[in-house]
């Protein structure tokens, strides 16, 4: 138990720095991103008249935003001094989108005045993943600043150590996301108490009360950088007490040994891709999500294939075969807003406990990724991808039970004890920890390996085609709800008729495809890239 102990929980505490707060800070306001998840999902449902399709689709939108990752990260190591001037610009951006959402909530008439309220839920979906980008971004820039090179006598740390001090930099960095997920889900479940008795006019109320408070996310990540431009003043100090010269100081606090020239093919790259997105995108031009995602996907692989010439040439193989397989395992498909859909309107989930079922899945992941954390590190990403794929499968088979009415069948041989929302706490419970624990190797083993005047870059392309999966994963989704067709009950606001009848005869099949395609294509990519040249062994 002891040994156990020290090698979980002792060896990150050993390699702590404070320097590592700073971007903890910035990625714990992400993580308190969640803060509106519930409310934007019963605005949809009961306010807007969105179908499943055009959600799924508006999805694969927001996430385009994360492609000026690339761009961005390439900036950060060009002005890495001026860094964190973005994370106020990035603070605009979710600011903008927070009011958008209180304004379509608490005033929605004088909204309506300007543009409809479906418009303006659009504008605060894509500009909110424009700021949290922007913040990313320097947040991982940050992490790698964040792990110092020499100890306070000015020696270089042994690079086991510093290896291992990345490691668990971005592994805090997970942590410091689902700490705020976490503090979220507790504000959810006090605000949203009793809120399913309460009058409509109360329910509103509620909802603003959460935006507003939401404002804070913007005002912490800008805390962060105040924090590392203090702290970084507090060491300057100190090493002018200890007699450094003033250049010693700027090359331990700036890392100025390798000037990062600008590489136009990232930018020009990039612009490219940003130019084709808006002309296609506002041109309403048909496939336009396909056109997009394949451009996208084109250029990413070329800009993946100029840095890979920065390293050497096992390590680029062993990069491409485990940027592949995490590639495929986040392109998986979900099953759409048609699941939260049923849960409400079927199985009668509220929205606190909703927010429970929110602040199960985030204490568990913490857990899981601090617990799993030895499993990380001794075992390949391809190991890791088996392992969640194999499992994501099992543990899904209770949530298509409960569209099944296995729950019915359950209450009545229990007393009513395993009834729809035990068996909801018990998939929650079991699958919590999965869904985060393969980002994190990648992203070691990027800090750990990537050149240093590079590093902003490599996690901004690795990053930006690690998100391009996840719109492919709305992409998809948008294909199976577009196939399947789910709806839910849509009543006019202001008389109470019903305008669209519920619908979840299909939901079934959307929930046995995602299941049979997320089982099966991680596993034959596993097969095919560590039975070729790309063969990973990180």
């Amino acid at each position: 138990m002891t040994v156990w102990f020290e090698r979980i929980i002792g060896e990150v505490v050993a390699q702590f720095r404070w320097s590592f707060l700073p971007p903890l800070m910035v990625y714990f306001a992400a993580g308190l991103s969640g803060a509106t998840g519930i409310v934007a999902t019963f605005v949809v449902k009961d306010y807007l008249n969105l179908s499943a399709e055009f959600l799924a689709g508006l999805l694969f939108w927001a996430g385009l935003p994360w492609a000026a990752k690339m761009p961005l990260g390439h900036l950060i190591d060009i002005f890495w001094r001026w860094k964190g001037l973005l994370v106020y610009l990035g603070a605009l951006f979710i600011a903008a989108s927070l009011t958008i959402m209180y304004g379509v909530i608490i005033h929605p008439a004088e909204m309506r005045e300007i543009a409809s309220l479906e418009t303006w839920y659009v504008t605060s979906v894509i500009l909110a993943p424009c700021g949290y980008v922007i913040q990313d971004a320097v947040a991982d820039a940050m992490s790698v600043e964040a792990v110092p090179r020499v100890d306070e006598a000015g020696n270089p740390l042994p690079e086991s150590l510093e290896k291992a001090m990345h490691t668990t930099m971005q592994t805090l960095g997970r942590v410091s996301l689902f700490i705020g997920l976490i503090t979220v889900s507790l504000l959810n479940i006090t605000m949203f108490s009793g809120v399913a008795e309460k009058a409509e006019a109360v329910k509103v109320a509620i909802y603003g009360q959460i935006y507003l408070l939401a404002m804070a996310i913007p005002l912490l990540s800008i805390s962060g950088v105040v924090l590392a431009s203090f702290l970084r003043h507090r060491e300057g100090r100190r090493l002018r007490l200890s007699g450094i010269s003033a250049r010693e100081i700027a090359a331990r606090l700036d890392d100025l040994s390798e000037k990062t020239d600008p590489n136009y093919l990232i930018f020009g790259g990039s612009l490219a891709f940003i130019a084709l997105t808006l002309v296609v995108g506002l041109n309403q031009i048909p496939y336009s999500k396909e056109i997009i995602f394949l451009t996208s996907l084109l250029i990413i692989g070329f800009l993946m294939m100029q840095l890979a010439r920065e390293l050497s040439p096992s390590q680029a193989k062993a990069l491409f075969g485990t940027a592949l397989i995490l590639f495929v395992f986040r392109a998986i498909p979900g099953p759409g807003p048609g699941v939260s859909w049923f849960e409400i309107d079927i199985l009668k989930f509220d929205q606190q406990f909703l927010s429970v079922l929110t602040l199960i899945t985030s204490v568990l992941t913490l857990a899981g990724m601090i617990v799993l954390r030895p499993f990380m590190a001794r075992h390949t990403i391809a190991t890791i991808i088996l392992v969640l794929a194999v499992a994501g499968a099992v543990l899904s088979l209770p949530n298509i039970g409960l569209y099944y009415g296995v729950h019915e069948w359950t209450a009545a041989a229990t007393n009513g004890i395993v009834d729809a929302r035990f068996i909801a706490i018990l998939d929650t419970a079991m699958e919590s920890p999965l869904g985060q624990i393969a980002v994190i190797p990648m992203l070691a083993w990027i800090a750990r390996n990537a050149p240093n005047n590079l590093k902003a870059t490599f996690f901004a392309v690795m990053a930006s085609f690690s998100n391009l999966a996840l719109s492919a994963s709305s992409l998809l989704t948008s294909y199976l709800n577009r196939f399947f067709v789910v709806e839910r009950e849509v009543k006019n606001p202001e008389t109470g008729v019903v305008e669209i009848a519920a619908n979840y005869g299909e939901l079934g099949s959307i929930l046995l495809t995602v299941l049979a395609v997320g089982l099966a294509l991680p596993l034959l990519t596993i097969f095919v890239v560590q039975h070729s040249p790309l063969k990973t062994r990180q």
